[in-house]
């Protein structure tokens, strides 16, 4: 058997070892709050900006969770034609399509010269949100 055949069952494999559903970290039980003495004054309410970004910390950890898990497979070792995470050339005429294009490949699936995207990863157990969320971690690695 030649190597050529080979690789279609290999890309197969490798495809379908993806498709695990994301593991979820379970919801932090928030903690009581101590009382405090009536003397004392209340805390100020958090700003716009320290509210914002504790979600933006759960999409990067999410983001790099779904990465390792799901998107290592092909990006991590360049199956399928993907470019490797560490690879800036290669991202560069990607990276210039904008985050909305990039988003909408990763979600939809895509097929280029070099190779192909399938959707979510081939792990259609992920929200659009969470591919998104990955897709934020694997930029904020190669810029």
């Amino acid at each position: 058997m030649s190597s050529k055949q080979l690789l279609i069952p290999a890309l197969s494999l490798l495809l379908l070892a993806a498709c695990g559903k994301p593991e979820s970290a379970p919801a932090p039980t928030p903690s009581p709050a101590p009382p405090t003495p009536a003397a004392e004054p209340v805390a100020a309410t958090p700003t716009a900006d320290a509210t914002a970004a504790a979600p933006a910390a759960d999409n990067a950890a999410a983001g790099e969770a779904i990465y390792k898990k799901t998107c290592f497979l092909c990006h991590g070792t360049g199956a399928g034609g993907a470019p490797l995470l560490t690879d800036s050339a290669e991202w560069a005429p990607r990276v210039a399509q904008g985050n909305d294009v990039l988003y909408q490949h990763a979600i939809a699936g895509f097929t280029g010269s070099k190779g192909m995207m399938p959707p979510k990863g081939a792990n259609m157990a992920l929200s659009d949100d969470e591919v998104k969320a990955t897709v934020d971690y694997m930029l904020s690695q190669i810029k």
